[in-house]
């Protein structure tokens, strides 16, 4: 008894003892309680605001959704109604074409009607007329006592001879006025022409002949036991010939420089007055470079005299060369500066390219300075020359094409062709070799006779005119005028000739009788 006394003692002091620790702790913690309770009512209050702000922000959004959706609703009913409207208008349209349509096919129905009508009265008058025709044919028949075919071929052979004599005269007389005109505008373009470029022509040869002081320079020349010619020819490369002609000495050589090159160094070495092998050597380099220097001066004063300035400097040194160089007795370089104004001054006539034209004009012939590895036409290696070094395609075409290697397809490059035809055929500027002048002749003379109905034919002006005499039994006056085409077409594709050839056909009928 004794110890659940003590127990419920124990338990209510326990009890006791918590209660009082209670009160004292709420006691203590009695102040945060009432601040949490009210920082939980104003969080709770700004959550029902919170609630209240997001359902007014959903009534707005739904109101503003509403209303965009009635002002879209609106719209498409606006356009809804402006489509209808539109195609109300569209099908009024249709039904009016129709109904035009309608009418307009009423009225071909009609018209239509009409002309199957009107064709069959044409049938039916042409069916007449047939028949009248056929009658009166018939009848013109057996009036003319001829058939059908034969009025027909004589009716025919008749307007033929009529008309064949008039076209003729009249060909006659357009080309007459034709010819006329045209001979007159290009004789005023090509004089005026070539009276601005008068130039004079000095006369060379693959030989140049070195005058000797005395009669005993030559021994001095030749050396003991000929060494000294013998070295010359050797370091030259060229034929020194020494005879019986008084104080002159030839040399000869196929190529210019160094010809003129050797004549160089034999004139220093007479004036020098030692001559033997080592010394020929030592002038003979001094006279290369001097003729090097040559050729620059020649290149640039001829650049010069062609108006040209900026060429390149392989250009001049090429064109240098030519100074030296000749083409039947005329010399390459002062050709082709008067080729070059030349062609300028057709291009300034015709209105063509006067910068292209010069150009071309004075490099045409620049394949002739050039050197051995490059094979081929003068025109051809001229033109991949100029084109290796970048030069205009313009100027190069004109350059290969200026002896119809390749076809000329540019104004300027015909323009070449001309000038360089106007200063090589000049009287004067060339000299022809007998032997290609006689065979040049007879070749003329040849080419005609081979025509059929030729009697004879004459090469008159040292080959720049021909004169066919035609049998006039055989060939008439029309088919004379067509022999003198065709000769002069086969003449230009047969031959290589200077300047151009006149082709004249002649015939005449000569009656004869004899008084008794």
């Amino acid at each position: 008894m004794e110890e659940v006394s003590r127990v419920v003692v124990g338990i209510v002091a326990g009890l006791l003892g918590a209660s009082m620790a209670g009160a004292l702790a709420y006691a203590i913690f009695r102040p945060r309680i009432v601040q949490l309770e009210g920082a939980r009512e104003i969080a709770e209050a700004q959550l029902r605001q919170v609630e209240q702000s997001i359902d007014q922000v959903h009534a707005q959004a739904e109101l503003s959704a509403k209303a965009a959706l009635l002002a879209k609703q609106e719209e498409i009913e606006r356009e809804v109604r402006e489509r209808r409207a539109a195609l109300d208008k569209f099908e009024a349209r249709l039904t009016q074409k129709d109904e035009v349509l309608d009418e307009r096919r009423a009225a071909v129905d009609a018209k239509e009607s009409d002309l199957r009508a009107q064709a069959a009265q044409l049938e039916k008058r042409t069916d007449e007329l047939k028949a009248e025709a056929q009658r009166v044919e018939s009848e013109l028949q057996r009036v003319a006592g001829l058939s059908r075919e034969e009025a027909r071929d004589l009716y025919l052979s008749r307007i033929e001879a009529e008309f064949s004599e008039f076209a003729l005269r009249k060909a006659r007389e357009v080309e007459a006025r034709s010819a006329a005109e045209l001979e007159r505008q290009a004789r005023h373009l090509l004089v005026s022409t070539m009276e601005r470029t008068a130039s004079q022509y000095i006369t060379e040869a693959t030989t140049a002949v070195v005058t000797l002081a005395t009669e005993d320079m030559k021994g001095r020349i030749i050396g003991r036991e000929g060494r000294n010619i013998r070295a010359f020819e050797q370091v030259t490369g060229t034929d020194l010939i020494i005879d019986e002609t008084p104080e002159a000495a030839v040399i000869s050589c196929f190529d210019p420089i160094r010809r003129e090159t050797a004549r160089l160094t034999l004139m220093n070495l007479m004036l020098d007055g030692r001559i033997h092998p080592g010394r020929i050597e030592e002038v003979y380099e001094q006279a290369k470079i001097e003729i090097e220097r040559m050729i620059a001066e020649a290149g640039e004063r001829a650049a010069d005299r062609a108006g040209l300035v900026g060429l390149h400097p392989k250009i001049v040194d090429m064109m240098g060369r030519l100074r030296f160089r000749t083409s039947y007795a005329q010399n390459v370089l002062d050709h082709s500066v008067e080729t070059s104004q030349i062609a300028a001054m057709l291009a300034a006539e015709l209105g063509q390219n006067v910068e292209v034209a010069k150009l071309a004009g004075f490099l045409h012939d620049i394949g002739k300075a050039l050197g051995e590895e490059w094979e081929g036409p003068h025109a051809i290696t001229g033109m991949e020359f100029l084109q290796s070094l970048g030069v205009a395609e313009a100027v190069t075409h004109a350059v290969g094409a200026h002896h119809r290697d390749i076809d000329p397809e540019s104004p300027e490059a015909l323009l070449v062709i001309v000038a360089d035809a106007l200063s090589a055929a000049r009287p004067g500027a060339r000299r022809e070799n007998l032997d290609a002048y006689v065979k040049r002749l007879g070749m003329l003379e040849t080419i005609a006779n081979s025509h059929p109905g030729v009697e004879r034919s004459y090469a008159l002006q040292a080959g720049r005119e021909i004169r066919v005499v035609v049998k006039p039994e055989e060939i008439d006056d029309l088919a004379a005028r067509r022999l003198a085409h065709d000769l002069a077409r086969k003449i230009e594709s047969e031959m290589e000739y200077p300047g151009q050839i006149k082709v004249t056909v002649i015939r005449e009928t000569r009656a004869s009788d004899t008084a008794k």
